[in-house]
């Protein structure tokens, strides 16, 4: 057995202080908000504090699970606890729905007992709103695009500032008009654009939960990709899922007509697959019709010969 080693379990970014940043930001707000939705007779701003609310439960919950997947595999999770991420990202899109729900009771139930509302207060306070969310927005932009964790929390807080500018503007509205049932027509509204923003969050959440391709891969062109390499007849038992929010694994079983390219051909795949697609987790085993040669890639090369074996996952 020869062995090159080469690991390919990264570690993911880090992002605890901005984690810890933002939920200290958030958790503040969300208690002065909620003071003053109070006072001021507010269902938007008490809309917006306990959707504010919710999102300080939902990055609490991605933060544990971005400190869980930098864990080491062990015996038991081989994979480590990266898994721990796709579970907190479907969390955070359930928390979003419950607050929908609640936000869009309330608004209907104030269609048929209007109460009057402080707009003053409203503008104010919802204006200090922006300040917070977007601030916090900026913590995540960076790792926005690479992992849907970090991505659900970047989206919960620039939705959060768009929130917090339609309740400036309810309160500017009530200010000018005095008509009170604007306020529970903007919750509706909030309500809305919540669950506008968290449906495709929990959709790709639900897919990764239950070991879809990535949305970011394009599986008919890996397929093609392995299907056109040298020496390659044929290519099946291809399957691709996702470790965590941020890494993706491939099992595929390649026949070949030259079986002499072995080593050559697996760096080759192991390296396009890494550029091309994003998948650092890849298990190839390689046959041939002469005899059965079984090959298989994850960070280390291995050379077995033996009776011919399906290597899934």
């Amino acid at each position: 057995m020869t062995d090159h080693p080469h690991d390919h379990h990264h570690r993911p970014r880090s992002f605890g202080r901005a984690f810890a940043i933002g939920i200290a930001l958030n958790m503040s707000f969300v208690i002065v908000e909620a003071f003053y939705g109070y006072r001021a007779d507010s269902l938007a701003l008490l809309a917006d504090a306990g959707h504010n609310l919710g999102d300080v439960m939902g990055l609490l919950v991605a933060w544990g699970a971005s400190y869980l997947s930098q864990w080491q595999p062990t015996r038991t999770y081989t994979y480590g606890l990266r898994r721990s991420s796709v579970l907190a990202a479907l969390l955070n899109a359930l928390f979003l729905l419950v607050a929908i729900g609640a936000i869009a009771w309330e608004a209907i139930r104030r269609f048929h007992d209007p109460v009057a509302v402080q707009a003053n207060t409203m503008i104010w306070v919802a204006a200090a709103g922006i300040v917070v969310n977007a601030a916090t927005a900026l913590l995540f932009m960076g790792g926005r695009k690479l992992d849907l964790n970090i991505r659900g929390a970047f989206l919960h807080m620039v939705a959060d500032a768009a929130i917090s500018a339609g309740v400036v503007l309810t309160g500017l509205l009530i200010a000018g008009t005095g008509i009170a049932w604007i306020d529970p027509v903007v919750s509706i509204a909030i309500a809305a654009t919540i669950f506008l923003g968290t449906w495709s969050l929990l959709r790709e959440a639900l897919n990764l939960a239950m070991d879809a391709v990535p949305a970011s891969i394009d599986s008919e062109a890996v397929q093609a990709y392995l299907s056109q390499l040298p020496s390659v007849t044929e290519v099946h038992h291809v399957h691709i899922w996702g470790l965590s929010t941020t890494d993706a694994a491939l099992t595929a079983h390649l026949v070949l007509s030259q079986p002499d390219r072995n080593n050559v051909l697996l760096s080759q795949i192991q390296e396009e697959l890494h550029h091309r697609y994003g998948i650092d987790h890849a298990t190839i085993q390689l046959e041939t019709a002469e005899n059965n040669v079984c090959l298989t890639k994850r960070c280390s090369l291995q050379f077995c010969r033996g009776d011919a074996h399906e290597h899934e996952r």
